[in-house]
């Protein structure tokens, strides 16, 4: 199948917003079997970057003729050579005068108008344009070095050997980032659990919870395990942590993640909700229970830019049900003087300060703990750890910690 082709048929599977962008994009691949892994690398990205730009390309295309898909990926900086006719050529040139800054904020920055709006209310002026400037940009690959296995000099080290060339980051003394796009799962230093893909951002959001070793965690929406792994790691593979999750497939996915990793303190639980009886037999015994509430993912948008083309406000609206349900439910678990730690991977203000405020308003047997005790302040905001895209180039986090005092 020639590129251009297989770039267009790409585009309209993904584009119908059936599945997760990833996933979509996955079984385009394995129905294509013949791409290359250059090819799959440059389909994957003009994919990608039209998802961050569709908005603004599906306005600029209506000026050219010809199947939408080439349209739009005729706009993308980062397709493949794709040979435009002398007619593309004068639509294309007459593209690049359009003047930009005339465009209407959500329409330039690519932001459906509801969460342009609410993002606005939230982070007003040029702020805004920072951030919506920032989601429109790929996110880079960060590792986090398993201190079970290794330090972080020594994994530069290993992997520079393998020809990947990765440079440690000030904001937290495990996370790397790496150069381009390595096949890290041929890698022999991730193979044999010396680092795993995290984001820097999520390795920063685990030290608020700050364990310490013996302890019992709980990681109450553990998913696949990324910072559960990271708590592991920083507890030395002592005490105990309960990684729950309602998910059984996603705690099966933690399974060889956690083999590579060498921790022997974690023990997945599988819960129907977070009202499943079962939990009973850890009320008020965790001496820290981390909440990453399922959320909008609104934060995540550079890494998953197909979400902002499938959310509405009413999704918001269930989400924060659920995240007040989830948060109050898990704070039963926590011991007197114990931690409660709630986050999300959102922008929007309702699913963190809003959620944040509502368990305090319901719940006064909790102090709010400073996020200054235990990280860096230029990571805060108030009392809480917020990471924005364009001020710490990670995925953006909101974080509140409080302490049982009753």
């Amino acid at each position: 199948m020639k590129l251009a082709l297989a770039l267009e048929q790409a585009l309209a599977a993904v584009l119908r917003l059936e599945l997760p962008a990833d996933r979509a994009l996955s079984e385009f691949f394995r129905r294509n079997r013949a791409l290359g892994r250059r090819d799959r690398g440059m389909i994957a990205e003009t994919v990608f970057d039209v998802l961050r730009n569709r908005r603004l390309y599906g306005h600029l295309a209506q000026g050219g003729t010809g199947r939408l898909e080439r349209r739009l990926a005729l706009l993308s900086p980062a397709a493949p050579g794709l040979a435009p006719s002398v007619g593309e050529q004068e639509w294309l040139a007459a593209v690049a005068n359009v003047p930009r800054e005339e465009l209407a904020p959500a329409l330039r920055l690519s932001l459906p108008d509801w969460l342009a709006a609410r993002l606005q209310e939230t982070y007003p002026g040029e702020e805004f344009e920072n951030l919506a400037q920032a989601l429109l940009r790929p996110a880079p690959l960060d590792l986090r070095v398993n201190l079970v296995r290794t330090n972080r000099d020594a994994a530069i080290v290993a992997l520079r050997a393998e020809g990947i060339e990765a440079a440690p980051l000030a904001m937290v003394d495990t996370a790397l980032r790496v150069e381009g796009k390595p096949a890290l799962e041929r890698c022999a230093s991730f193979l044999r659990g010396d680092v795993e893909v995290q984001d820097a951002g999520s390795q920063l959001l685990t030290r608020l919870v700050a364990p310490r070793r013996g302890q019992t965690v709980v990681d109450f929406c553990a998913g696949a395990g990324g910072k559960t792994l990271a708590l592991a790691a920083a507890m030395r593979s002592s005490g105990q942590i309960f990684a729950c999750d309602v998910s059984g497939a996603r705690l099966r996915r933690m399974k060889p993640r956690l083999a590579r990793s060498g921790a022997t303190n974690v023990q997945p639980f599988g819960i129907d909700s977070e009202r499943d009886p079962k939990l009973a037999r850890l009320a008020g015994r965790a001496d820290a229970v981390l909440v990453d509430a399922p959320c909008s993912g609104t934060g995540t948008l550079r890494r998953n830019p197909d979400l902002k083309w499938r959310l509405d406000p009413g999704d918001v609206t269930r989400l924060v049900a659920t995240q007040s349900s989830i948060l109050a439910e898990a704070a039963k678990l926590v011991k007197k003087g114990g931690a409660l730690v709630y986050a999300t991977c959102s922008l929007l203000d309702e699913e963190n300060e809003g959620v944040a405020a509502h368990f305090e308003a319901q719940d006064p047997g909790w102090e709010r703990d400073d996020p200054r005790h235990h990280i860096a302040p230029e990571y805060c905001s108030g009392m809480a750890l917020r990471l924005l895209a364009h001020r710490h180039d990670t995925d953006c986090f909101f974080a509140a910690r409080w302490i049982r005092m009753e």
